[in-house]
């Protein structure tokens, strides 16, 4: 069975990370931590570039050299407003002090010095509508192919309705053969509401030799190494999720499922 469910460490500080060597993979690390009001928290990029979303709560941040001031606004992630967000390149530090309890994710892939540490929203990011039916979700873009921020990073927000379907169709992205279709290792960071709900996701190849599929809480993640990767929020429960892809090239190209391709 593969380990694709990363559950939290706990409840404060840093409750997840997760590194390319810890997840099999060569591109993509997420962290997350849960602050208190007052706490600090410091780290140095090394040789990958950052992106830091204020999933929930405000905090103030210094990062290559520059006073950003706070950042943050939603206390609720289900408040749906537009995240503050902060760029940071290779090669740089960054410090975070929590004005307010808050929670911050640091999405990371390897950086090339290729840009300038920026603020990321909540300008320029507006709620759009994917899908149709119940496969309607909700997406706030933070760093998608279109904003051209990152070296090597893609970042993006979903709210997926209680009842209804996301990442779905199910499609791929793990074959660098662009334009067909691009490598893109992926995390996915799920919020339920209420807290106590839970949804559905599976991660699943065409020939069944990975073949997963999760119960996932407030707070888990699920890695996507390769394979389709559909999840549902059942009835009664509404789900967040934040996307963090990156592999050999900047580009989203995806191929779907056989049995699903008839729906693109």
């Amino acid at each position: 069975m593969a380990d694709l469910l990363k559950k939290p460490f706990g409840t404060h500080g840093k409750v997840h990370q997760i590194t390319p060597e810890s997840a099999g993979w060569r591109y993509v690390g997420f962290s997350l931590y849960r602050l208190r009001a007052g706490e600090t928290v410091a780290e140095a990029t090394g040789d990958r570039e950052v992106i830091l979303v204020m999933v929930e709560g405000k905090a103030s941040f210094n990062a290559a050299g520059q006073d950003w001031g706070v950042l943050g606004e939603r206390m609720s992630v289900f408040e749906k407003t537009p995240p503050h967000c902060l760029y940071v390149p290779n090669g740089q530090d960054w410090t975070a002090e929590a004005t307010t309890d808050c929670t911050i994710a640091v999405c990371s892939a390897p950086g090339m010095g290729g840009h300038a540490a920026r603020r990321i929203g909540p300008d320029g990011i507006t709620l759009t509508q994917r899908g149709e039916g119940v496969n309607t979700r909700f997406i706030n873009n933070i760093a998608m192919e279109n904003e051209d921020y990152c070296d090597s990073l893609l970042v993006t927000e979903v709210f997926t309705p209680a009842g209804h379907w996301s990442s779905f169709p199910s499609h791929r992205h793990d074959e660098d053969d662009f334009p067909r279709i691009t490598y893109l290792e992926e995390t996915y960071y799920h919020r339920l509401n209420p807290a106590d709900g839970f949804g559905i996701q599976r991660v699943y190849t065409d020939d069944g030799q990975l073949d997963e599929t999760m119960a996932v809480k407030d707070g888990d993640v699920v890695c996507v190494p390769r394979g389709h990767h559909p999840c549902g929020a059942p009835y009664g429960f509404e789900m967040y999720y934040l996307n963090v892809m990156a592999g050999p090239l900047r580009k989203w190209r995806f191929v779907p499922a056989p049995e699903v391709e008839h729906l693109f």
